[in-house]
């Protein structure tokens, strides 16, 4: 049983990282609002530009006006963009993306090769030995577009270059507080069709339906310089998007994680407070029992030395009577 002193130092050392999960919970509460608003705020336009990449794929009648929109014959290699968080204490947020990257990869049959997001992907994917071609880290905490552009750089460069032949981005989407869903994403080519859809359908993201009917685009000053412009922005916004939903699951995961940790904490310091109680009042207790055990001893003591003086008295003076 640990003694009085031990006791109290967990309970020191369980408040001490109550505090400390209290804080980040506030902190990541406090974050996870400004990310869901800028989640909402974008989500909306990167659905509709995606909608129409897609609409003017379809609308090209087989003959794709940007190589972005091109689909492959044969898909001999594939890339994917996994993005994760740079610091832990979020739950299972890290290891359920990583989970449905690897089974996806997996169940995908082809080479793989890994652009990473955040330092848990590239740490995990690295004991792994799995083909990491890029890394980056330190995201800002508000990004723009300029700050996931060499990300988008080196997927597109090695899609136009025939390195790879689609490319997939792994993140985590944000559905709720409450409710975060590991997924991945089409990419390239900007197309609904892709080998993902067909081995592992059930980790892909629904994208926007092809719309029924007949599409006419009227181009300006034409076609090809209006295509060639927007198709790698929109591009770049779909990383970009995602790069949004997954910051807000991360801190929406991370403020639900340091919440129960608090709560945990909590509990614990209540029980180790009672148990450090118990333990007291059993030492104070006993004191007063070895007090009492000695008072009792005492009184013996003292009772029978005045026994034996009042024995020897009466033994005197029946000797001095004699």
């Amino acid at each position: 049983m640990p003694t009085l002193r031990e006791v109290k130092n967990r309970i020191r050392s369980v408040r001490n990282i109550t505090q400390i999960t209290r804080a980040l919970e506030a902190v990541s509460a406090s974050r996870v609002r400004r990310a869901q608003a800028r989640v909402f705020a974008s989500r909306a336009f990167a659905e509709k530009a995606w909608e129409i990449l897609v609409n003017i794929q379809a609308a090209s009648k087989n003959l794709p006006l940007h190589p972005l929109l091109t689909e492959r014959d044969a898909i001999n290699r594939v890339m994917v963009v996994v993005i994760t968080s740079d610091r832990g204490l979020a739950g299972a947020y890290n290891a359920n993306i990583l989970r449905v990257a690897q089974r996806f990869a997996t169940r995908l049959g082809k080479p793989v090769d890994y652009v990473t997001v955040g330092r848990k992907g590239r740490d995990s994917l690295a004991r792994l030995n799995a083909s990491i071609v890029a890394s980056f880290t330190d995201m800002p905490a508000e990004p723009k577009i300029a700050d996931i552009s060499p990300i988008a750089r080196i997927a597109i460069d090695a899609y136009l270059n025939g390195e790879v032949d689609e490319v997939l981005i792994a993140y985590t989407d944000f559905i709720n507080m409450l409710a975060q869903r590991p997924a991945v994403l089409g990419w390239l080519p900007l197309t609904t069709h892709t080998v993902a859809e067909q081995v592992a359908s059930e980790y892909v993201k629904d994208v926007a339906a092809v719309s029924g009917g007949i599409q006419n685009y009227d181009y300006e000053p034409n076609a090809e310089a209006v295509v060639d412009e927007i198709v790698p922005r929109f591009t770049e916004l779909q990383l970009y998007q995602a790069l949004l939903e997954a910051q807000a699951s991360e801190h929406a995961a991370r403020m639900a994680a340091m919440k129960n940790a608090t709560d945990n904490a909590t509990q614990l310091t209540a029980d180790l407070t009672l148990q450090y109680n118990k333990a007291r009042q059993a030492a104070i207790t006993a004191e007063i029992l070895d007090i009492v055990g000695g008072a009792n001893a005492l009184q013996q003591a003292i009772d029978s030395t005045a026994d034996d003086i009042l024995n020897a008295e009466s033994l005197a003076g029946h000797f001095l009577d004699a």
